[in-house]
Order: structure tokens, then C-alpha cells, then sequence
């Protein structure tokens, strides 16, 4: 079929906690057969936490592939057979301490589609009740406010490079824009 390739074999070549890269050969529509390196992700989900007041609550934490500190909104990765709603509910309290009363589906999104299989899901979450993280033992973050409008600028200023939060600040302002 145009365009489709025929996966003919697929080696597990490591098997991580979060990941598991494979090395498969596929023919291509011309009957070429060539090697595609795949990983495998279970997904994730990411969260616009937006407060009554505009803001936007971000995280900051470390990224180790780029050794440095990152500006992002909640995320995490899903867990084998979770949903992807449940999911963010369970990543915004853990993050921020938060938990919300409206809770919007933003789409999904796949950042790195040549080689990974990982989609992210995107939620709005408003009406904003707060508490305590809980964090994992093994995150550290802070927590950030900064007004929706101002992370808009930031987005389109190249201050936010993650692209989960890039696209999901900038669909929650179309969203915004819809509702009203």
C-alpha cells in the first residue's frame, strides 16, 4: 500500500524501565527492505494547571540529556494499562498539590515520531484546589506561577524549549479563546 511500510522482523534489543528500543527490518513500498530502530514508551500526559487568576502553575527541574534545569508544566509518564486521564490527575497533585474541578482534553500530541512511540496527552485543568506534592523519591522540582498570556511570549521567545508545554500552552490560549 502507498506510503505503508511491512514490519517483516523485530529484535527487543534492551528492555528499560522506561523504555525498550527495538531494531526491526521493514519493506518499504519499492520492496526494499531496511532497518528501523523503534523505541517503545508507554506515553504520557502533561497538564495546564491555569489558577483563578490567569497564571499558570510550571515546574522547574533538572533534565539530565540536556544537564540543565527546564521550565515545564506537569507531566509523567503513564504506567502499563492507566489512563491517560487519571494520569494527569495523579501527576498534578503529585507536582503541584493540586487537584481541580474542571478538567479539559486538549488532544494528543507526538514528539518524536520517526523513531519513538511515545503520545502525550494534553488536559486543562481550572478550578484549582490546593494541598500538598507528593513527589516521588526521586524528583526534585519547584513550582512556578507565571501568567498564561506571559508563557505565550515566553513559547513564541524560545524561553520554554519543551515542546509538551510549547504546544500545550498554546492550544489552552485557543481553547480559552473558543470557550469565551
Amino acid at each position: 500500500m502507498h506510503l505503508e511500510e511491512k514490519t517483516l522482523s523485530s529484535e527487543m534489543i534492551f528492555d528499560g524501565k522506561v523504555v525498550k528500543l527495538f531494531v526491526d527490518k521493514a519493506e518499504l513500498e519499492n520492496g526494499q527492505v531496511v532497518n528501523r530502530e523503534v523505541i517503545k514508551h508507554p506515553g504520557g500526559v502533561c497538564v495546564v494547571p491555569l489558577d483563578e487568576n490567569g497564571n499558570v502553575i510550571f515546574v522547574r527541574q533538572f533534565r539530565y540529556p540536556h544537564a540543565r534545569v527546564l521550565l515545564e508544566i506537569p507531566a509523567g509518564k503513564l504506567e502499563y494499562g492507566e489512563k491517560h486521564y487519571d494520569c494527569g490527575l495523579r501527576e498534578l497533585k503529585e507536582e503541584t498539590g493540586c487537584k481541580c474541578g474542571k478538567y479539559d482534553y486538549l488532544g494528543r500530541l507526538l514528539p518524536t515520531p520517526a523513531y519513538d512511540s511515545e503520545i502525550i496527552h494534553m488536559y486543562l485543568a481550572r478550578e484549582l484546589s490546593y494541598g500538598e506534592k507528593k513527589l516521588d523519591n526521586d524528583e526534585f522540582l519547584d513550582t512556578e506561577k507565571i501568567p498564561l498570556e506571559k508563557a505565550a511570549e515566553m513559547v513564541m521567545n524560545n524561553e520554554i524549549e519543551d515542546a509538551k508545554t510549547q504546544i500545550a500552552i498554546l492550544k489552552t490560549l485557543i481553547f480559552l479563546k473558543k470557550e469565551s
